[in-house]
């Protein structure tokens, strides 16, 4: 397999309290676009042709990964006019695919941080003569998700909504956003109107007889739909929890970027990544966090589970837990903001204006 299909740049703008001009897949993630990651793991994977089926924003990412021979990689872009959906989006760009009816096509989607093992989902397809084959996972808790049964041979039986009984809940494998499809297949999915392959398509070829196959696969999988999933994420690819090979420098507790400056006596831990031009003052302690090119953490703040954007300030001794704070923000001094907290694009809080400790 050398050929495939990145789905990027919907709609789902959840982070947009973070930056306003920066779709989610070209947000640093561990110290570069997300999108890079997604492309590097399938190049180590023999894939060299990369197909982009882009949306919202779409023309920003032709000009930063240009042709892709930076990342050894031939890409070309496709931008829907209007929403078509997962469906309509991999039959939108059928036509600039190279491989041969019966060959195999691998089909990925931009919101998901995956270890899938993609090497071992072909061989899946290909051993199994699927017409289709779907990377599934398991999750503790199904009831968010569309359940993927299969048989004893990993024959997908059936797709099923989400359960909203103990008594629906049949399995615990769920899509997990990866496939690999027979190339002639793509072209049985109906042209120019939104298709789902969720609701419409994989359903209607299990209907009418088609092998669908899973493989579970539960290495490592995370939708980054929510700012405190990518933060997540973004740590744990510093971690080396989740697997890239675009990480620029080597996994442990915290990767700072050039030109960043962080006191001596700061403590970094928990993944946490300070971007390009960043400053983290004396006795700083962050972790698990995000820190954006340029942003200034100043002394003595203390930082877990956060999003810092570029050019933004956290005064000193200032305390984050889950929060987002937007580009160009201010967070004065003895600040204390928690979960689900999110600071607009350059907004300005006042010194000590917000607090959440007790009063006892």
């Amino acid at each position: 397999m050398t050929e495939a299909i990145l789905l990027v740049g919907g709609r789902g703008t959840r982070l947009r309290p973070l930056t306003v001009h920066t779709p989610k897949p070209m947000l640093p993630a561990a110290g570069v676009p997300f999108l890079t990651h997604q492309l590097a793991r399938a190049r180590a994977a023999g894939v060299d042709h990369i197909v982009l089926a882009t949306s919202y924003l779409a023309e920003v990412f032709e000009p930063y990964f240009g042709d892709g021979s930076s990342l050894g990689l031939h890409l070309e872009y496709v931008t829907e006019e209007e929403p078509l959906g997962t469906g309509g989006a991999i039959r939108n760009v059928a036509g600039r695919l190279h491989s041969g009816p019966e060959q195999p096509v691998l089909v990925f989607n931009g919101d998901i941080l995956t270890g899938l093992d993609i090497r071992a989902l072909v061989r899946t397809h290909e051993t199994t003569g699927a017409d289709v084959s779907l990377h599934l996972t398991r999750v503790t808790d199904p009831r968010a998700y569309g359940l993927v049964p299969t048989d004893a041979t990993g024959r997908v039986t059936a797709f099923l909504e989400k359960p909203q009984t103990p008594e629906e809940i049949v399995t615990d494998q769920i899509n997990a956003g990866a496939y690999v499809f027979r190339r002639s297949v793509i072209d049985t999915i109906p042209a120019g109107r939104p298709v789902s392959v969720e609701r419409e398509t994989f359903p209607g070829l299990l209907a009418a007889g088609a092998h669908l196959q899973g493989m579970v696969d539960s290495t490592y999988w995370l939708d980054l739909g929510t700012p405190a999933a990518f933060v997540r994420g973004s740590a744990d690819l510093v971690l080396g929890r989740a697997p890239s090979p675009a990480v620029p420098g080597r996994c442990g507790d915290r990767l700072v970027l050039p030109t960043a400056e962080v006191a001596t006596d700061a403590k970094l831990t928990g993944g946490t990544v300070v971007g390009e031009g960043a400053c983290v003052g004396e006795g700083a302690r962050i972790s698990g966090s995000t820190v954006l090119s340029g942003a200034v953490v100043e002394p003595g703040a203390v930082i877990t589970d956060s999003m810092i954007g570029a050019h933004s300030r956290v005064g000193r001794r200032t305390i984050l837990t889950g929060a987002v704070i937007g580009d160009g923000a201010s967070v004065g001094p003895d600040n204390e903001l928690r979960e689900g907290t999110r600071i607009w694009c350059d907004a300005h809080i006042p010194a000590g204006a917000v607090r959440f400790s007790s009063d006892e």
